[in-house]
């Protein structure tokens, strides 16, 4: 095996003190240009803030350009609608087709974000055609992004790799070709998806569920030259072989009693794309690993590059409408479900995703169910919240305990194995980086701990940048702001 092998010994070798160059200093630092990293920085700086975001790679947009996470899943309310074959033009969908009519719960940066999307010509606006999600081009997306942060004034730092925090959370340290720069900062936003720098500000977490095992990691890829006439042919002679985004069933099966695919899931799952010619296919699965162990990632690469290897060859050979096509683009790195939840003030559970439960506190909202990736091999287990409602996520879950200057965001913020598994879409990700990043505006502004800021002002800030709160606490907030100045 080519992965490097995990050493049997824990030696451990004292390493020789070193300087780093000052950087520079900011109110926000942001650690992470991802989803939650985006939302957080142009939030902070639309509060008034100067803001730095440093990411580790020459892009920005995390999992959904890096891992090729796609489509934005949905951030819509969910009614109950009658399974769908096809779409209003008669065609087959490669889009989710059990998602009725419903209100976004998500807006502020993601609207501004998609709507300039759109209008590119990169995405597909969330429809009923679309079950809701968001076809985008990745391309589009880095652009997009680099474009909304320089308006908002930004600052960027790019092939900057987060390792350390300086005492008191005064500061973060990189690794760049430059040698070790640090950033100083009043207030950092986590937003390195795996609570990185949380943790090492002194933070407790969380992995994965009772017995340790978190969620598989997948490698997403890019199908180009696919037919969809002729796989709609396939679907239309058999009509139990395909749903909406998944299937195949017979083939795979078939696939592999002959030897030819050896995956950890019974089926195929791929969705549409901007583009009419090409899929985005969500097939590799690889268990028992976890994106916080270098070993174990390298594993999950070597992996899921072989993975995908034998999935592009079983479409060219087996299924209708592949016969051309071929591999056009795989992730930067394997895509990461789970790793850290940082606890934080309040740690939201699965009984307030499933029972929407309200918070006076809240700085977000989620409606996307409940989507465990089976950490042992196949099967989804997908639960959904009542028709037509949303859950809150408060501000606690945003402020880790033990720490005094550091706020998390996206996928580690503070929640149970079960409750992370709606929360961690992208969406979701970025309504959480717009409120940690107003947090730490104001609390930088106003020379406090984040956890000092009254959740009041929070709110107020999100409904002026035109993110989604529940009406009655957007008429609380119109009530407490009169007259009111931070």
């Amino acid at each position: 095996m080519p992965a490097l092998k995990r050493p049997d010994a824990q030696v451990r070798l004292p390493l020789p003190p070193r300087q780093a160059l000052l950087a520079g200093e900011t109110d926000v630092l942001v650690v992470g240009g991802g989803p939650a990293g985006l939302g957080a920085a142009i939030a902070a700086a639309d509060a008034g803030a100067g803001v730095v975001l440093a990411e580790r790679y020459g892009f920005l947009g995390g999992n959904a350009t890096a891992a090729l996470v796609m489509p934005l899943m949905s951030f819509h309310t969910h009614v109950p609608t009658a399974d769908r074959k096809e779409n209003a033009s008669g065609a087959t969908t490669l889009l989710p087709t059990d998602h009725g009519p419903g209100d976004p719960i998500v807006g502020g940066v993601l609207r501004r974000l998609l709507e300039r999307l759109v209008r590119a010509g990169g995405a597909i606006a969330p429809s009923l055609d679309t079950g809701y999600t968001v076809p985008f081009d990745p391309e589009w997306f880095k652009l997009v992004a680099l474009e909304l942060l320089d308006e908002a004034g930004v600052e960027l730092l790019f092939h900057a790799f987060a390792s350390g925090v300086l005492p008191r959370a005064e500061g973060v340290v990189f690794e760049t070709k430059s040698g070790p720069v640090v950033l100083k900062a009043k207030v950092i936003i986590d937003c390195t998806g795996d609570g990185d720098l949380a943790v090492q500000a002194g933070a407790q977490y969380e992995i994965g569920r009772a017995d340790g095992l978190v969620q598989p990691m997948t490698l997403m890829f890019r199908i180009d030259e696919f037919r969809r006439a002729q796989f709609e042919a396939y679907v239309r002679d058999n009509p139990r072989e395909w749903r909406g985004v998944h299937g195949l069933w017979a083939l795979v099966r078939r696939a592999t009693e002959a030897g030819e695919l050896d995956l950890q899931r019974e089926d195929m799952l791929f969705f549409a794309t901007p583009h009419p010619n090409e899929v985005s296919v969500n097939s590799t699965r690889v268990t028992r690993v976890l994106g916080v162990d270098v070993w174990d990632l390298s594993y999950a690469e070597w992996c899921s590059r072989r993975q995908m290897r034998q999935i592009a060859a079983f479409l060219r050979k087996y299924v209708p409408g592949f016969e051309g096509s071929y591999v056009v683009q795989s992730g930067v790195q394997v895509g990461v479900r789970e790793t850290r939840r940082v606890l934080g003030e309040y740690q939201l559970t699965v009984e307030d995703v499933l029972g929407a439960r309200k918070f006076d506190d809240a700085i977000a909202r989620g409606a996307y169910p409940v989507d465990i990736h089976n950490p042992k091999g196949s099967g989804t287990v997908l639960k959904r919240l009542p028709p037509g409602e949303a859950y809150d996520i408060p501000l606690g879950c945003l402020l880790p305990r033990n720490t005094e200057r550091v706020i998390v965001a996206g996928r580690c913020i503070s929640g149970t194995h079960e409750a992370h598994s709606s929360y961690r879409v992208m969406p979701i990700v970025m309504a959480t980086g717009q409120a940690a990043g107003i947090c730490a505006a104001l609390a930088a502004r106003l020379g406090r701990a984040p956890r000092e800021v009254p959740v009041r002002e929070v709110q107020r800030e999100l409904v002026r940048q035109g993110a989604s709160l529940r009406r009655d606490l957007v008429g609380q907030t119109a009530t407490a702001s009169s007259g009111a100045a931070v």
